[in-house]
This record gives C-alpha cells, structure tokens and sequence, in this order.
C-alpha cells in the first residue's frame, strides 16, 4: 500500500514568518528515513501505512508544540493499494505525457 500525503503545519502564535518552526519539521524529515519533498506551501511524504503517516504528523506536531500556543495544520492522504513509490511515479507519468516540467 501506498499512503502519499501532503500537510503543511504553522504556528499561528509566532508572527508573519514561521519558517524558524517549519524547519524544525523539516530537520526531523532531513534525520529521518522517510522520503519527502518540500514544497513552497507544505511537505509531501509517502510512506505504506496510515499509522506511519499519523505517526509522522504526530511527530511534527511535537516538534512544535514546547513552545508553540496555536499551531495550524492541512493534511491531504491519497491511499492507494497495490502501489508503491507514487512520489516519483505520478511526476513520470506527466513527463511522459509532456516532457520535461519544472521542480
């Protein structure tokens, strides 16, 4: 199974620039073993399991909440069984419609 998820998680109690936090989530992705890719509005990780994905954010959410009152999250799952490897699949499979894209 493939569990593809994209979230975006913030403080909102931290002012207009929050990257100080979000890169406390993207240093616990950097030490990890899960693949991501960072985006300009969020992170995009794919793992084999709901649980691992909810653990995951879980994980995240610690990595704010010491010191953080408000923290905001979005989180889009698309589980598919049978698949694997998604993350780079669903890019190849627009390359090859259109050839090469940006990113």
């Amino acid at each position: 199974m493939s569990v593809l998820v994209e979230f975006a998680m913030f403080p909102t109690d931290k002012g207009e620039s929050v990257s100080e936090y979000v890169s406390r989530i993207i240093k616990m992705f950097k030490e990890g073993d899960v693949p991501y890719q960072l985006t300009p509005m969020g992170t995009v990780f794919e793992v084999d399991t709901i649980k691992e994905a909810t653990d995951i954010i879980n994980k995240a959410y610690k990595c704010l909440e010491p010191d953080c009152n408000r923290v905001y999250t979005t989180i889009k799952m698309d589980i598919r069984k049978n698949k694997k490897n998604r993350m780079k699949q669903k890019i190849e499979s627009i390359k090859s419609k259109i050839g090469e894209v940006n990113g």
